[in-house]
């Protein structure tokens, strides 16, 4: 192919195999949509209108990878997790997923279901759960934010790459000749650097978005600090 797409192009992966990552892309969707609306309050539905605006400009950032018509990209799961959660976060990354299949012809259609698993789902539900276990122990100030942002952003963008390494393995259309390993290799080495990228751009919205505004970061107001356990009386001394 001529020319790279943003995302994963029709061809790339069979049919079985995108309709199957196509099911479980609608069923996890249906499941963020019945628990996002919990979240959603007057707060947090502006909020999440600007996190896919912003999510949108960003994924426009595009890095050829090879030639195969596949290329790496800002993602903005951890972005959205931090901000507006992983059930909100995923459906923000899912809508711009779409408008991008659909209006702009950034990625397959016949592909839509792989591309929203990999950045909506993977990306987010693994950001989300670093940002949880790291804001647990580290200082809730603008450095413990900001080191939050950027190793979860960094991780999962590497992590959303391997969910397409696995996804050629299942139904990729081009023999590698068994080199499956230098695929993970190469996206891996890539997408560690774009992961670089965007997590600097995830930390610095995030600290900036805190120092004005904390209540807008939902990570800070859902996830609770951990509670040092009490130190027992000794000596009868309380």
């Amino acid at each position: 192919m001529d020319t790279l797409a943003m995302h994963i192009s029709n061809g790339i992966i069979n049919g079985p195999v995108a309709g199957i990552f196509a099911a479980l892309a609608l069923a996890a969707l249906t499941v963020c949509v019945l628990r996002g609306r919990r979240d959603l309050d007057d707060r947090l539905a502006p909020m999440a209108g600007l996190v896919a605006a912003f999510i949108f400009a960003v994924q426009m950032l595009n890095f050829p990878i090879f030639t195969a018509g596949v290329s790496g990209h800002l993602l903005g799961g951890a972005l959205a997790a931090l901000l507006v959660g992983p059930w909100v976060g995923a459906l923000c990354v899912a809508v711009v997923l779409v408008v991008q299949a659909l209006v702009f012809g950034d990625g397959g259609v016949a592909m839509l279901g792989l591309n929203v698993t990999n950045m909506a789902l993977l990306g987010t539900a693994v950001a989300y759960l670093l940002i949880a276990g790291l804001l647990r122990v580290l200082p809730r100030t603008p450095t413990g934010l900001g080191v939050t942002a950027f190793v979860s952003a960094l991780l999962s963008v590497v992590v959303a790459a391997q969910g397409f390494v696995l996804q050629y393995w299942l139904g990729g259309t081009t023999d590698l000749g068994g080199n499956i390993t230098g695929l993970a290799a190469t996206m891996g080495g890539v997408h560690l650097l774009i992961g670089i990228g965007e997590g600097l751009i995830t930390a610095t919205t995030v600290v900036t978005v805190a120092k004005v505004r904390p209540d807008l970061v939902y990570a800070l107001r859902a996830l609770k600090p951990a509670t040092p356990a009490p130190v027992p009386a000794v000596g009868g001394v309380r």
